[in-house]
C-alpha cells in the first residue's frame, strides 16, 4: 500500500528536514506484472488513469450528439472548438487545420490530462514528469511534420526548403545548412520533450517541497518553528493553482509548436 502513496519527503529520525530531489523520480517500484515487458509502475498507472478518464468524459459528452447540444455535448464541443480555432485553423488554415485537427486535439487533451494528475490528491505526479511520455509526444510531432512536408511538397523539395533556404548567398550555406539540419531534425523533438518534462518535474518538486516542509514544521519541528508551516502550507496551495495554469499552458504550447512545425514543413518556401 505504501507504494501507492504520493512522493514526499519530510523530517527524518534525526529531526532535520531533507529537501526532495530528482532522485525521487527514479527507481519507481513495479505495482503490477513485475519482471515482465508489461511492468506497470506508479507513473504508468497515472498515465493510464488520466487518458482513460479523458476518453470517458469525451465519450459521455459526444455519444448522443444532437443538433441542439446538451450540457455535456456543449462543453466537449467548446473544448474541441478551442483547439480548432485557436491552434489548427489559426496556424494551418482551414483545409490543413481540418486534416490535422484529430491529431492536435488528441495531443492537447492527452497532455492536459496527464499534466493535471500532478495536483490530484492520491495521484500527485504528472504523467509527463518522466522523460518517456514527453519523448514519445516529441517523436510523434517530429514524424508528423516530416510526413506533412513530404506529402505536400515531395521529399526533394521538402528537404531542399528545410536545409537550403532561398535568398542566401551560396557561401553561407556551408554554415547555414548544418545549422538548419541540427535545428529542424534534432533540436525540435528534443526541445519539445524537455520543455514539457522540465516544467512538470519542477512543479512536482515545488509542491513536494512545500507540503513536505509543512509536515515537518507541524509535526517534527520544535517550538516556534512550527509556525513556519503556515507559510509553507499557503505556498503549497498557491503553487497548486500555478501548476493548474502550467498544466494547461504547456499543453497549449506543445500543440501550438507542433502545428507551427507542420505549417513550416508544408510551406512552399522558407
Amino acid at each position: 500500500m505504501n507504494r501507492l502513496l504520493p512522493l514526499a519527503v519530510d523530517g527524518q529520525e534525526d529531526g532535520t528536514f531533507h529537501a526532495p530531489g530528482i532522485t525521487e523520480f527514479l527507481g519507481l517500484p513495479a505495482l503490477f506484472f513485475e519482471g515482465t515487458p508489461f511492468e506497470i509502475n506508479r507513473i504508468i498507472l497515472v498515465r493510464l488513469f488520466a487518458v482513460t478518464v479523458m476518453l470517458i468524459l469525451f465519450y459521455i459528452g459526444l455519444r448522443k450528439a444532437r443538433r441542439v447540444p446538451g450540457r455535456g455535448q456543449s462543453i466537449a464541443e467548446m473544448a474541441l472548438d478551442f483547439v480548432q480555432v485557436q491552434i489548427a485553423d489559426q496556424i494551418l488554415g482551414k483545409e490543413l487545420g481540418r486534416r490535422y485537427l484529430p491529431l492536435l486535439a488528441s495531443m492537447f487533451f492527452a497532455i492536459i490530462a496527464m499534466n493535471i494528475t500532478g495536483i490530484i490528491p492520491g495521484l500527485n505526479m504528472a504523467g509527463t514528469a518522466l522523460i518517456g511520455m514527453p519523448l514519445v509526444l516529441g517523436v510523434v510531432a517530429y514524424v508528423v511534420f516530416i510526413h506533412a512536408g513530404i506529402k505536400q511538397l515531395g521529399a526533394g523539395k521538402f528537404f531542399k526548403n528545410s536545409l537550403v533556404p532561398s535568398g542566401v548567398p551560396w557561401p553561407v550555406y556551408i554554415i547555414l545548412t548544418p545549422v538548419e539540419f541540427i535545428n529542424i531534425f534534432i533540436v525540435r523533438p528534443i526541445s519539445l520533450a524537455l520543455r514539457l518534462l522540465l516544467n512538470m518535474m519542477v512543479g512536482h518538486l515545488l509542491l513536494v517541497l512545500c507540503f513536505a516542509a509543512t509536515h515537518f514544521f507541524f509535526f517534527t519541528a520544535e517550538g516556534w518553528f512550527g509556525l513556519f508551516g503556515i507559510g509553507t502550507l499557503l505556498g503549497g496551495f498557491i503553487f497548486t493553482l500555478v501548476e493548474l495554469l502550467v498544466a494547461v499552458l504547456q499543453a497549449y504550447v506543445f500543440t501550438l509548436l507542433t502545428s507551427v512545425y507542420i505549417q513550416q514543413a508544408v510551406a512552399e518556401e522558407h
